[in-house]
């Protein structure tokens, strides 16, 4: 599947301090801009209570969690759709990603310089947004100037093509991003292609000061943040890297103690790996029992046969029928035989659509 998040945002906003918080890779951190240069990528588990209490239930003897991947993307700069600061690098890097987060300071610290010299997170996201749709509108410019004559023909694929391209550039050209347009799922084929920076989906870090990372709505900045994210209809995580970061490194008796203290049930994190989780159109099925229980990831609106196809191609080519029960039903009645007695393991055939939270045990024939 190899889905990937892209972690973007100017110089010196944390970006690689929470990258090394999500993954502890031990991303390189200084503070003067494009201290990372080449994106940094790594995998990262998928935090899951629900996991946790089917291992619970079923005594498994291993756990395993799904993962997914980030990526740490060099920061951008005013200018960089013309090339400023290895612009052109980065945007390419970008491009490369299944979606965007965007990591925004919104803490005060005398000792980090700000590449623009103050704090101001709505106008560090327009410096980064403006970057992404004037390259998107040079890519669109392109493609509208090779689209308009052929359009005039009668390839029904071009003039379909053109429609979508019309229907994007005065857009771009107001300043908005791609994904603020509704798009049927027709049109949605050919913005695909396109590969615009500003059609992927997006979720806001506010990067918080560590007295407000409890209570990030204690921020002024991170209000900001999130009426900002709010007008996009994005959603915004705030956070404290750098406490993050600490946290990431302590053991878990000791993680537990420190959360208790700072008055939170789990790290910040973990609702971020969940929130970009979701944003990229992942969902989590799982197989369950003594030897094993395990955490499967799956694109929304995959099919049992497919899901199956995730654990082995024979599970797919095979494929009979998937008994499936959900994680609400096998956690209320404490086992899976108790739900089998009350009736809800269902027989799943070829064009079930596997739903989050399914656990599902697959019948094949090869």
């Amino acid at each position: 599947m190899a889905l990937t998040a892209g972690i973007v945002g100017l110089p010196n906003v944390g970006k690689s301090t929470l990258f090394n918080a999500i993954t502890q890779a031990g991303a390189e951190m200084a503070n003067y801009p494009f201290a990372t240069i080449e994106p940094n990528v790594g995998m990262v588990e998928v935090p899951d209570v629900r996991l946790d209490r089917i291992a619970e239930i079923e005594n498994s003897k291993k756990v395993v969690p799904t993962t997914f991947e980030f990526t740490d993307i060099a920061g951008i700069v005013k200018g960089a759709s013309q090339g400023e600061g290895l612009g052109n690098k980065f945007l390419e890097n970008i491009r490369q990603v299944d979606a965007i987060v965007h990591v925004v300071r919104a803490f005060e610290d005398g000792d980090i310089t700000h590449v623009s010299g103050k704090v101001d997170p709505l106008d560090d996201i327009e410096t980064i947004n403006t970057e992404l749709i004037l390259a998107d509108l040079e890519s669109i410019n392109n493609r509208y100037a090779k689209l308009e004559r052929q359009a005039r023909g009668n390839d029904k694929e071009i003039k379909a093509e053109f429609a979508v391209v019309s229907k994007i550039k005065p857009v771009l050209e107001e300043g908005k991003s791609v994904r603020t347009i509704e798009f049927s799922d027709d049109e949605q084929k050919y913005v695909k292609g396109l590969f615009l920076l500003t059609s992927k989906p997006i979720l806001y870090v506010a990067n918080v000061s560590e007295a407000d990372m409890a209570n990030p709505e204690n921020s002024p900045l991170y209000k900001q943040v999130k009426e900002f994210a709010e007008s996009e209809n994005a959603e915004v995580i705030g956070l404290s890297a750098r406490m993050e970061e600490e946290i990431s490194e302590m053991d878990d008796a000791d993680k537990k103690d420190f959360l208790e203290m700072q008055g939170v049930d789990e790290p910040g994190l973990n609702k971020l790996i969940r929130a970009a989780y979701h944003l990229l159109g992942l969902r989590t099925f799982f197989t369950a029992g003594e030897k094993e229980s395990r955490a499967w990831t799956f694109k929304d609106g995959t099919k049992a046969p497919q899901a199956a196809g995730i654990i082995h191609t024979d599970f797919e080519r095979g494929f009979i029928r998937a008994e499936t029960m959900s994680f609400d039903d096998l956690n209320e009645y404490g086992s899976q035989k108790a739900v089998k007695e009350a009736g809800k393991l269902r027989s799943e055939g070829k064009e079930y659509v596997v739903k989050d939270g399914d656990i599902m045990e697959f019948l094949f024939n090869v």
